[in-house]
């Protein structure tokens, strides 16, 4: 399983963000990707329905219901390419909320601006975006400005153009490559200048609270959930409070 080295604890602390390279690679990637697809080709005829309708945006399109597609797709939540680092990163607090199987296609603009995903008063709050695709700047990759989770970072500017953003970076890859950024921290999507549509995989998860635990969402993996560390992870049983020690 992976765990951070000393450089990228710097990164996670100071910069909000972690690049790990090849999470997926080999026969996994290609496992992943095939599966991907095939699960996208199915649902695809519904979401351009949904689209002529104006119930669904055209800017990017996710896989509905992705973990109950293919249990490889389960298995991807704590997969060894990441699931250190998560566990590492949140005190061993970990909780999954939930993931997007997201295809953004060719475009003049990017889906979304830069934006923060969640107030600083809401627990911790950690994503995974893994990419399917060679990723370069000009393709959709994943942008941030490192350091905006802190408290006192900012004031940002708000910029019609994603690239005149102060201090930003981003983050392409090779296919399997993945990011871990902290959900603070102000980030964007850049826009696919490409001729072919950008795949992702991203994964949301947060620090375990009595608020977040809920076993209903995924009540339906029950058997899958066959390890405490499992049946914490997916919320079907609330992660032990953290012992508090007084001298």
């Amino acid at each position: 399983m992976s765990s951070p080295t000393s450089e990228q604890w710097r990164q996670w602390r100071e910069e909000g963000v972690v690049p790990l390279p090849d999470a997926l690679t080999g026969a996994s990637l290609a496992t992943v990707q095939q599966s991907f697809d095939a699960a996208a080709e199915k649902a695809r005829p519904a979401w351009l329905e949904a689209v002529a309708a104006g119930t669904l945006p055209a800017a990017f399109f996710d896989i509905p219901q992705p973990l109950a597609q293919d249990p490889l797709f389960f298995d991807l939540v704590d997969h060894a390419g990441w699931y250190g680092h998560l566990r590492a990163f949140t005190d061993e607090r970990v909780t999954f909320i939930q993931p997007q199987f997201r295809t953004v296609p060719p475009s003049p603009l990017s889906y979304v601006g830069w934006h923060y995903d969640v107030p600083r008063h809401n627990p911790l709050h950690l994503k995974v975006q893994i990419y399917l695709d060679d990723v370069s700047r000009d393709e959709g990759a994943f942008a941030y400005v490192p350091g905006s989770h802190l408290a006192d970072s900012g004031p940002y500017p708000l910029v019609g153009d994603l690239a005149a953003m102060p201090g930003h970076h981003v983050y392409g890859g090779r296919a399997g490559s993945a990011v871990l950024f902290n959900s603070y921290g102000l980030h964007t999507s850049m826009v696919n200048r490409s001729r072919r549509p950008r795949r992702s995989i991203i994964l949301i998860y947060e620090v375990g609270t009595a608020a977040t635990f809920d076993p209903r969402v995924y009540a339906g993996f029950d058997d899958r959930c066959v390890t405490p560390e499992r049946r914490q992870l997916f919320r079907l049983e609330p992660r032990p409070e953290p012992v508090v020690t007084t001298v």
